[in-house]
């Protein structure tokens, strides 16, 4: 009896996230003509209701003074799907999420994300991915922010993956500041694969912003491991489980490469 009232729940549950992804895809469409920055903020408004209607709550700490005013790079280990609703309250300004191109075709919210100018990936399409951070990079000289899950993908555990480089890269061109955001308990209130959430509480650390002005490529790994570290510290702080601290960059073989502001390609 218990489950079938739980399936009630999450039936109910999805079918109003449904139609206030659709209120809100609506208030996107209005408001566009006057300028691209206000439907950005209309993330916010979604993401307070989903977690209201899945019951979590949501705990954030911030470990220092950051300037909103300034464009950063923020990277954030990968737990469920709760993950983009936390990033947009945890973040208090607009920001443009690096995501799988996959997500571009669903429903509603892949046309929300294309027509406020995220920024996809194909991982499997190296041209296309090159694109994607050359895109990135100019969002960030332009003094907008982004967002990146640099693991690639949910973790099946908790324990923080590898890093991919991609958004270090991008940070290290532009010289953008990388801020380490560290997230528990989300994959309990919506375990992978799973689309039945169950109440709980998300807490969130964001970190002081690491500076990259005036590093160069060479300094790359050394900087994920920076930053992967301090999100591996910070997850424990939380109470996760953190993750192996004897490789922090991603194997080789799921490459992305990028390119310089000279034009020279590197592996990202």
């Amino acid at each position: 009896m218990k489950e079938i009232g739980w399936l009630f729940v999450n039936a109910v549950q999805g079918l109003l996230l449904a139609v206030w992804t659709v209120v809100c895809c609506v208030i996107v469409v209005l408001v566009m003509p006057f300028g691209r920055e206000l439907p950005l903020r209309v993330p916010r408004l979604w993401s307070r209701a989903l977690l209201w209607l899945g019951g979590i709550r949501l705990r954030v700490e911030y470990e220092a003074e950051i300037d909103w005013s300034q464009p950063h790079v923020f990277v954030m280990n990968h737990q469920s799907m709760v993950d983009i609703p936390v990033a947009c309250l945890a973040i208090p300004v607009p920001i443009r999420f690096v995501a799988k191109r996959v997500l571009a075709f669903v429903p509603f919210v892949g046309w929300y994300m294309k027509a406020v100018g995220m920024v996809f990936v194909d991982r499997s399409k190296s041209a296309q991915a090159i694109a994607s951070m050359q895109k990135a990079g100019e969002l960030l000289r332009q003094g907008a922010s982004i967002i990146a899950f640099p693991e690639g993908t949910r973790s099946p555990d908790g324990r923080i993956l590898p890093f991919k480089k991609g958004a270090f890269m991008v940070a290290l061109q532009t010289g953008t500041p990388i801020v380490p955001i560290a997230i528990h308990g989300a994959r309990e209130c919506l375990p992978p694969k799973s689309f039945r959430p169950r109440p709980g509480t998300v807490r969130v650390k964001v970190g002081a912003p690491v500076p990259t002005d005036g590093l160069s490529v060479s300094d790359r790994d050394e900087l994920v491991a920076r930053v992967r570290n301090t999100i591996l510290r910070m997850n424990r702080e939380l109470g996760g489980p953190g993750g192996d601290e004897r490789q922090h960059v991603a194997p080789r073989g799921d490459r992305v490469r990028a390119r310089t502001p000279q034009g020279a390609a590197r592996t990202a």
